[in-house]
């Protein structure tokens, strides 16, 4: 089972605590945020991991190869030169991750109570991604149909709506995005005629009619975006519920 990490951010709503360190090495609940996540993946069957890397790129590197890879295989995307966004990333990272088996991506920042394993045993192949989605407010909602199919993003503040002059806004419910996925490996097929960097979301909205991009909410989720200074001590008490099963 093989997975990408998000791990490349400025982490620039957590300054100043970014100034000095990548947001990955953050420590909440005792451990950093990217040892917090490849333990779970770990945990959870994942035994090819790749982390991207661009701020404060030789932190991260150094934190892995101090322990060991964690015993399994731990490769680096290296982004020093240019930040790529998540479709970038992916592309860019494509040399571990291409196959036959589909990937889990997984934002550095987002705890949760996720069963890894779990979701992404559940992934229909036939499917070109499944996003995993809750009910929680925020400003920007991924659109799906009756069938949990992606259809559009919209964003309640501004009106905006993507892809532009989608007119089933009504018809569809709205659900927000979690930063945690997975892919077909057939999206490798889709990934060129992109810029060098671009939001992953993106490719998804180009294609959302002529693939099936999914979304998916597990039952109880429960999860924290430790994105902001402020978020910190609720993602202390994140842990201390228990919830990171």
């Amino acid at each position: 089972m093989k997975a990408l990490i998000f791990a490349a951010g400025l982490g620039t709503r957590l300054r100043p605590l970014t100034d000095s360190i990548p947001k990955a090495l953050i420590p909440v609940g005792g451990k950093t945020l990217l040892e917090q996540l490849i333990l779970k993946l770990k945990a959870a069957g994942f035994r090819h991991i790749v982390v991207n890397v661009h701020h404060f790129a030789d932190q991260i590197i150094r934190f892995i190869a101090e322990r060991d890879s964690f015993g399994i295989d731990i490769r680096i995307s290296d982004e020093r030169d240019c930040l790529l966004e998540t479709g970038g990333a992916l592309r860019k990272a494509a040399t571990w991750l291409q196959g036959d088996e589909a990937i889990l991506l997984h934002n550095v920042d987002i705890l949760s109570n996720a069963d890894l394993g779990a979701f992404y045993r559940q992934h229909d192949k036939n499917s070109l991604a499944t996003l995993l989605v809750s009910p929680r407010e925020t400003k920007r909602y991924l659109l799906f149909d009756a069938e949990e199919r992606l259809r559009a993003w919209i964003h309640t503040e501004t009106g905006e709506v993507k892809p532009a002059g989608f007119q089933d806004v009504a018809s569809c419910h709205r659900l927000a995005f979690s930063g945690i996925q997975v892919v077909s490996p057939k999206i490798f097929n889709l990934l060129e005629g992109f810029p060098e960097r671009f939001p992953i979301m993106d490719l998804y909205l180009s294609q959302a009619e002529k693939y099936s991009i999914k979304g998916f909410t597990p039952d109880h989720f429960s999860m924290i975006d430790v994105g902001k200074i402020d978020a910190l001590e609720a993602a202390e008490n994140f842990f201390g519920k228990e919830l990171l099963a």
